[in-house]
């Protein structure tokens, strides 16, 4: 089939290098024209594990081109997939969907015979019969599907995602749309990928909702954490005792700083928004992004607790900034609240991070950027992990002792067991575990 992808951001680029991969002819457009230029040299602007690769060999077999311009791309295609952002919108935490807008007006006016438009850009339910009426309105003779396809796909994760996907989600109305959405996703349909048809309503819902959870799971096993730190119970045990229950499960139960990342805070802001429009307002998401934002600065009284209760005028070292490992994504990353409030306390911060320090540069200001964690961390007064990159796991505390002012370790994320960082001469600061472990 041929696809033509709008945005060939995040979303965007990985869908259409893997629709490429499948053996379909993907053309991905963007305005950026620096983005372009870039992907044409073979110069990946995001980091994603083994994406560059794919996209090489996809341009190679012919089956993968980039673009900025729209309209011949539109109008040669059999599905066009509108992949750009959805914000939060300033002011009032709505999802922006200015750039889904402006892009289904300018689809319309390039549509050439049957052609089915998928949104997926998460975006707020009823967004697709908002697009169905812009095309109308521009292009009253077009002959068109709308669909809503919601992507679930992992940063650090997502070409395996996107490859062995837990399911598809198709929301339509039409039997001619779902013909065409089950031969796009032949090859993993063919795997027994399971494909889930529904309303388009029902689609955008889902994807708001799946995220929803997942973040109200991150935020429960955090407040236990919290409760665990305060009766003398290890959280990680707790976890696995909980999670060892199917109907729980144990992804998503690991104690740390908050969640952030591109979509939890503004898929759940954007879902609470939605519900109260629609006279229904949804409590739990309320209150767990109020959790997570107050979450984040908080740990900053952790910092200032193991390093004597105040850090004014004391170096503090941070590893890891991006939100998650294997990314370069520094958007809600809690090390943006942790590390603002640790400056508002008075400390001097120094801050590495193996893939996000470009981005890093551009969010935080006063913070002095180092290039390995022994660089950081020569005369601090306080070690924190605030990303569990796997390069933080096997630190060499022999050679940091020499280098800190003093030897603390604050470690948000759990990858070390107290025993074996004191044995160091290292004071240890984790969440929700207790001071002696069995």
């Amino acid at each position: 089939m041929i696809i033509t992808v709008i945005g060939s951001g995040y979303v965007g680029l990985v869908s259409g290098t893997c629709f490429a991969d499948f053996g379909h002819e993907v053309i991905c457009v963007d305005k950026a024209e620096d983005k372009i230029e870039k992907l044409k040299n073979g110069e990946i602007p995001i980091y994603e594990p083994g994406l560059e690769e794919l996209v090489a060999s996809n341009v190679k077999a012919g089956r993968l081109s980039f673009t900025t311009e729209l309209a011949e791309p539109v109008r040669k295609a059999d599905v066009v997939f509108i992949a750009v952002g959805t914000p939060s919108r300033r002011g009032d935490g709505h999802a922006d969907l200015s750039y889904v807008y402006a892009a289904a007006e300018e689809i319309a006016s390039s549509l050439d015979g049957f052609t089915v438009v998928v949104t997926k850009s998460t975006v707020p339910v009823g967004t697709g019969d908002e697009v169905e009426r812009i095309i109308r309105q521009t292009n009253p003779d077009a002959d068109f599907e709308v669909v809503s396809n919601p992507e679930f796909l992992r940063e650090g994760a997502a070409i395996s995602d996107f490859k062995r996907p837990d399911r598809i989600v198709v929301g339509l109305s039409s039997e001619r749309a779902k013909a065409v959405m089950t031969e796009v996703y032949r090859p993993l349909y063919l795997n027994h990928s399971p494909l889930l048809f529904t309303s388009r309503r029902t689609s955008e819902l889902i994807k708001y909702a799946g995220n929803a959870f997942l973040a109200m799971k991150i935020t429960f096993i955090n407040e236990i954490a919290d409760l665990s730190e305060a009766v003398g119970a290890n959280v990680q045990d707790v976890a696995r005792g909980i999670g060892l229950d199917n109907r729980i499960g144990s992804k998503f139960l690991n104690a740390g700083p908050g969640y952030g990342g591109s979509c939890f805070p503004k898929d759940t802001l954007a879902l609470v928004k939605t519900a109260q429009d629609n006279s229904s307002p949804v409590r739990l998401i309320e209150t767990t992004c109020s959790i997570n934002d107050q979450r984040k600065r908080s740990m900053s009284k952790k910092v200032a607790a193991a390093v004597g209760g105040d850090v004014r005028g004391k170096k503090i070292a941070v590893l890891g900034l991006t939100f998650k490992p294997n990314t370069d994504d520094m958007r809600d990353s809690p090390a943006l609240s942790i590390v603002q409030a640790l400056q508002d306390k008075g400390a001097d911060i120094h801050a590495y991070d193996p893939e996000g320090m470009e981005a890093a540069v551009e969010l935080m200001d006063d913070v002095t950027f180092g290039s390995n964690a022994y660089e950081i961390a020569k005369n601090a007064h306080a070690l924190v992990i605030v990303t569990e990159w796997d390069a933080f796991r096997v630190l060499d505390f022999g050679r940091l002792k020499e280098e800190m002012a003093s030897p603390v370790l604050v470690d948000l994320r759990n990858i070390y067991g107290k025993e074996e960082v004191e044995k160091h001469g290292f004071s240890y600061t984790c969440i929700g575990r207790p001071d002696e472990e069995i």
